[in-house]
């Protein structure tokens, strides 16, 4: 507190704790990359059990043979039933 010139215990206290969670946030630890086939039809696919965070999705592009970042959404989907019995 002294270096900084602060006086305020609580407020000191604060600004550690937030520069502590904003290293973990910002490190990461045993990243690794997991691939699988997506089959037309499936919703659900298998993730492995281990897993923490998913940092990113790619799908490979057959027209180039590259991988194509899918970026995040920033809004929830619009999700509607289907009410229609056919």
């Amino acid at each position: 507190m002294e270096r900084c010139g602060s006086r305020d215990a609580n407020l000191t206290i604060a600004f550690i704790k937030d520069a502590i969670h904003l290293i973990n946030s910002n490190t990461s630890e045993n990243i690794s990359t997991w691939k699988t086939d997506i089959v037309d039809g499936i919703r659900e696919y298998p993730i492995p059990a281990n897993m923490l965070e998913i940092r990113s999705i790619s799908v490979l592009d057959t027209t180039d043979s590259k991988y194509k970042r899918i970026r995040r959404l920033s809004h929830p989907p619009i999700v509607s039933e289907d009410t229609d019995p056919e």
